[in-house]
């Protein structure tokens, strides 16, 4: 799966692959370690990692990984920014839909992290989580590029 860049260093490659993640409904599920996981697969040991959800009611997201009541924090902000009782043209698909469309609006679909001797540059409390806007339980890929030198 790793391709050789023509005219890149020896080593530099360009190697992806997708990930699913079933989720129960609404709510934050962390993803850092099958992320760092794959990264190890891969011996990758410096480069850019890139991450994007193909959805469009779900988002990816780094935040803090040691306090759990910062992910609750966050999931009542988002309400707060998009709520279900709202008047919304858009409403076929069920209540939760319309607010799920905002808050990956508002939070992002793609993210990229350094990749630096063969892990990722996160913080020490911070970790990659799929958030899922959606009421009910999905099945949501997630797209992982990395770009950089191999070892």
């Amino acid at each position: 799966m790793a391709r050789t860049i023509s005219g890149a260093p020896a080593g530099m490659a360009s190697t992806q692959s997708e990930i699913n993640v079933a989720t129960s409904g609404r709510g934050f599920i962390e993803i850092t370690p099958r992320i760092k996981s794959w990264i190890t697969d891969i011996r990758a040991t410096g480069g850019l990692l890139t991450l994007f959800v193909r959805h469009t009611s779900a988002s990816l997201t780094i935040q803090e990984n040691a306090d759990p009541s910062v992910l609750h924090d966050l999931d009542e902000a988002l309400d707060r920014f998009a709520p279900e009782n709202h008047p919304y043209r858009h409403s076929q698909e069920g209540p939760d839909d319309m607010p799920a469309h905002i808050k990956s609006l508002l939070t992002a679909t793609s993210l990229s992290i350094p990749v630096i001797d063969g892990t990722t540059a996160l913080g020490t409390w911070q970790g990659v989580y799929l958030i899922e806007h959606r009421a009910h339980a999905h099945n949501r890929k997630i797209v992982l590029q990395y770009l950089g030198l191999l070892g």
